[in-house]
């Protein structure tokens, strides 16, 4: 039964209270940026495009709405913990709480992932960018040094049977280039800026927030002016608004909503990174809801106006593109400038999503090691500039390797699995702790427990169901890999254990 030992809270509030290293200089504007700066970016800007063409259609926006709900029930049970236990580390700390030892690894372990991964596919779309801006100009980077060396061959797969599942494994390919510069280039120099300290990096990302959502809403505003000069084009682009189901799973209709909501969930993703950064907020019991709750309600009204625009201008069959907002702004015959802002815009919206990712990942890492969950290497907080400077190199050139190597169709989906099996969990621990623990002192409640955090586990279980056999196979191996990793270091090492 240790494997369920929890941590006590009132050591966690310790922990929070006590000298760690970490500076802290950040406000709920500042938590806000930071979240807006992680999850407007590849979600919004690249993979709106294919979801609506591929699953969804312009009912897109439903599945913005449906992810945005499951993030909404998930973000109330990320405020209250948040605000009972300020400490670094997320789910992974809120785990280990109110649910036990073996589930906050869990939690971690698809932390790791759900970081990691995002900040690699992020730093492959980026890379994109780069080259449709120079394309602008008529020319291109070399492809040999500007896109990933493998990829999915869809002319090759496996047949997998296991008895209750059949489908298809994807194979590798090799694509002939040699590695993707741009993403190794922005994974490493934005690592840089994270070494050197979280108040430059968030006054980096701040910059980075304002141009992409003023950019966003002028996308917006253009949209909506020439629907009323053109009011024929929107009627015909969103008719009919639910596409009839081509008679499989996901393929349109209401199940082809659900199925694009888990396609992009993985837009949503990176607000708990406002929670990783809980021991360089100011006042944590106050400002992290503030800055959960203030995140999710921004980007979800983002989102949800930019994919009607995007639908919209043109039909969703034509969707499925690397850039999907420009093919749309250039169907639509935009002035050049105005493309120009919008990649300027992407590319500034994606730079600020690696960043955060970047920054979540080595918090979580901080937090397991302090736990002895993980060498305590990776909880060393650099004397200069309080940044855990070992995990973040470690954090950016494992990003760089991932990003220079895969392309970003094999990373998307494993990302949004991991992370709503996290965000289950926490809504589960919200019902644990008022239930083992309900004197304790709660800055932020949960509205409406136990239905807030129940509904959040369904909106979530719903999702990852709806997700491909493939992705769930790869998320049993790398949580394989996990279990390896605990019950042969992590469980002999860990400190609550012992």
């Amino acid at each position: 039964m240790s494997l369920f030992r929890t941590k006590p809270i009132a050591d966690l509030q310790r922990e929070a209270a006590a000298e760690h290293g970490y500076k802290r200089t950040l406000g709920p504007l500042s938590l806000i940026s930071l979240g807006i700066g992680s999850v407007v970016g590849a979600g919004i800007f690249v993979q709106a495009g294919p979801a609506a063409a591929l699953y969804a259609g312009p009912s897109i926006a439903l599945s913005y709405i449906v992810a945005g709900i499951a993030c909404l029930f998930a973000g109330l049970c990320y405020a209250e913990l948040a605000s009972m236990i300020p400490v670094s580390g997320s789910a992974y700390t809120y785990t280990y709480g109110s649910l036990g030892e073996i589930l906050a690894w869990v939690v971690g372990w698809c932390l790791i992932l759900e970081y990691l991964f995002s900040g690699a596919a992020v730093a492959v779309s980026w890379s994109g960018t780069v080259n449709d801006i120079v394309r602008e100009f008529g020319t291109q980077l070399p492809p040999a040094l500007a896109s990933a060396p493998l990829d999915i061959d869809p002319d090759h797969t496996i047949p997998v049977n296991l008895g209750f599942v059949t489908f298809q494994l994807q194979t590798l390919k090799t694509t002939g280039a040699l590695i993707n510069l741009p993403a190794v280039f922005i994974s490493l120099a934005l690592t840089y800026v994270l070494y050197i300290g979280i108040r430059e990096s968030a006054g980096f990302n701040n910059l980075m927030v304002l141009i992409k959502v003023g950019v966003l809403l002028a996308l917006v505003g253009y949209g909506f002016y020439y629907f009323l000069g053109h009011p024929a084009v929107p009627k015909a682009n969103w008719t009919p608004f639910i596409p009839e189901n081509t008679g499989a799973f996901g393929e349109f209709g209401w199940s082809g909503i659900f199925r694009g909501a888990g396609a992009i969930f993985f837009a949503y993703v990176g607000f708990d990174c406002v929670s990783a950064a809980a021991q360089e907020t100011k006042n944590p019991q106050r400002d992290l809801p503030i800055g959960l709750l203030g995140t999710l309600l921004i980007v979800s009204l983002l989102f949800i106006a930019v994919s009607l625009v995007l639908t919209g201008l043109v039909h969703y069959s034509q969707l499925n593109v690397g850039a999907p907002i420009i093919h749309a702004l250039q169907q639509a015959q935009a002035p050049a400038y105005f493309r120009y802002l919008v990649e300027i815009a992407a590319l500034a919206g994606l730079t600020s999503v690696i960043l955060v990712s970047l920054l979540g990942q080595p918090r979580i890492f901080y937090s397991m090691a302090r736990d002895g969950l993980l060498p305590a290497c990776f909880a060393k907080i650099h004397p200069k500039h309080g940044t855990p400077h070992v995990t973040t190199w470690i954090t950016g050139i494992s990003c760089a390797i991932i990003a220079g190597l895969f392309p970003l169709n094999l990373l998307g989906e494993l990302i949004s699995i991991g992370t709503l099996l996290a965000f289950a969990l926490v809504c589960a621990g919200v019902l644990a702790l008022r239930r083992t623990q309900p004197d304790l002192p709660r800055p932020f409640k949960t509205p409406l427990v136990p239905l807030v955090p129940v509904l959040g586990v369904i909106a979530c279980v719903v999702q990852m169901f709806s997700l491909p056999a493939i992705t769930w196979l790869n998320l049993t191996v790398w949580m394989a890999i996990g279990f390896a990793v605990y019950f042969g270091y992590s469980r002999r090492h860990s400190l609550l254990v012992k």
